[in-house]
């Protein structure tokens, strides 16, 4: 069982800085020391969330996006 633990401002800052650093933007994160994982939570987004998205990018961001998530992809495998 997981009980949450509220952490002050700075600390949340901390923590949200190295991960992105790791890439890793969600807001919602699980992070296992023991293994030194971490889990990322999928957003949660509708087709037309998406379908929106996708309409309001330049072809140079949607091929900028597509690089960072396979970059993504290659240090969560590595």
């Amino acid at each position: 069982m997981m009980i949450p633990k509220k952490m002050d401002q700075q600390a949340a800052s901390a923590i949200k800085s190295i991960l992105q650093k790791l890439n890793i933007n969600n807001s919602r994160v699980l992070i296992d020391l023991e293994k030194q994982t971490v889990e990322a939570q999928e957003e949660d987004y509708s087709v037309d969330d998406l379908l929106e998205a996708a309409g309001s990018l330049t072809p140079e961001r949607g091929k900028e996006l597509l690089k960072e998530v396979n970059r993504s992809r290659e240090d969560w495998n590595a």
